[in-house]
């Protein structure tokens, strides 16, 4: 008999997908960005090492087009600012995986889980100089780890708690992190399932986005009706609206209409400030179907605003009127879903 060890199918198999993920960030991400690079290195090793583990993964690129760069003061003052216009490239991925998995005398089970979400922002800025200089950062990384808990309470109730950490910085030189680029949030939710398909929660949040620790109301719901025709609307992590039709088994076609960020803890003139990157898009989408643990989403559309601005980092600034974006323009991502 051998004394080498063969690999069962299935391990050998995940060996191999973990491979082509860090090919795929090799070639992808950008080329400057080696802590992003490094962080998803030492993830994979750790799925890969972790061979029972069911682990939800995803990573995305995204594309904004060049387009003017406006200051609006209210809902009915507006100026273009100078020749001053911009385009963004945003990289995201994010990796779920279950610690611990109990069935309960419901039909949901109690789910320990830790996840981990990052993203860059490489904002190509034109234009911004002489008064208009440094009115938009250059980039952004966004990194955040966390721990979940959720349980049935009852045939209608669920508890979702949640613990996270994460930095966010105008840079991804990891020198240059100081106490001001850290976040630390905690949350309970109370979660009603109102239908198999439809929950709907609310509960608070505690995090240090202003510096201290400061109470939130959260908010949460999520529906979706499955079938040749598919729709779903959450409100959980942003903003995330779909219509869709099974084309087949290898295709799903989707229109839909999604709102995200990143945001970075700065200064700016000597102030503690929070500079802000959001986006509304919309268009329509292919997912592409690999088998049944993964797909490609490829989306097409426009985004319909997209802000880049500075506010204090105070509750003042959070409601501040004074806004500055991008017009809309083209919109263009291609990204990858995998379930180990």
């Amino acid at each position: 008999m051998s004394s080498h060890h063969k690999l069962k199918p299935s391990y050998q198999k995940n060996y191999s997908l973990y491979l082509n993920i860090l090919i795929f960030a090799d070639e992808y991400l950008p080329k400057n960005n080696e802590n992003m690079k490094s962080t998803l290195f030492w993830t994979v090793l750790f799925l890969l090492v972790s061979k029972n583990i069911n682990a939800q993964v995803s990573f995305k690129t995204e594309y904004f087009g060049t387009s003017s760069y406006w200051h609006e003061i209210g809902e009915d003052s507006r100026e273009k600012i100078g020749n001053c216009k911009g385009s963004a490239v945003v990289y995201q991925g994010s990796i779920n995986i279950p610690l611990s998995v109990r069935n309960t005398k419901y039909d949901r089970p109690s789910i320990w889980s830790v996840g981990i979400n990052g993203a860059y922002a490489s904002l190509n800025n034109k234009n911004f100089t002489g008064v208009y200089d440094g009115m938009v950062i250059n980039e952004m990384m966004n990194i955040a780890l966390g721990l979940s808990y959720m349980r049935p309470l009852s045939e209608k109730w669920s508890l979702i708690t949640s613990l996270g950490a994460g930095i966010y910085a105008p840079s991804t030189n990891l020198s240059k992190i100081r106490y001001k680029h850290l976040l630390g949030n905690v949350a309970v939710l109370f979660i009603r399932h109102l239908k198999s398909n439809m929950e709907v929660g609310g509960g608070i949040a505690i995090n240090s986005t202003f510096g201290y620790p400061m109470v939130f109301p959260a908010l949460y719901f999520n529906w979706n009706s499955d079938g040749k025709f598919n729709f779903k609307i959450s409100v959980v992590d942003g903003l995330n609206l779909a219509a869709g039709y099974d084309i087949n088994k290898f295709l799903d076609l989707s229109l839909v209409v999604e709102m995200n960020g990143q945001s970075a803890f700065t200064e700016k003139d000597g102030e503690d400030v929070t500079f802000s990157h959001q986006y509304f898009i919309a268009g329509i989408r292919p997912e592409i179907k690999l088998g049944n643990k993964v797909s490609i989403p490829i989306t097409a559309g426009m985004h319909l605003i997209r802000s880049g601005f500075y506010s204090e980092r105070t509750l003042k600034g959070m409601f501040s009127n004074d806004d500055y974006y991008f017009q809309a323009s083209p919109y263009v991502s291609v990204g990858i879903k995998i379930g180990f």
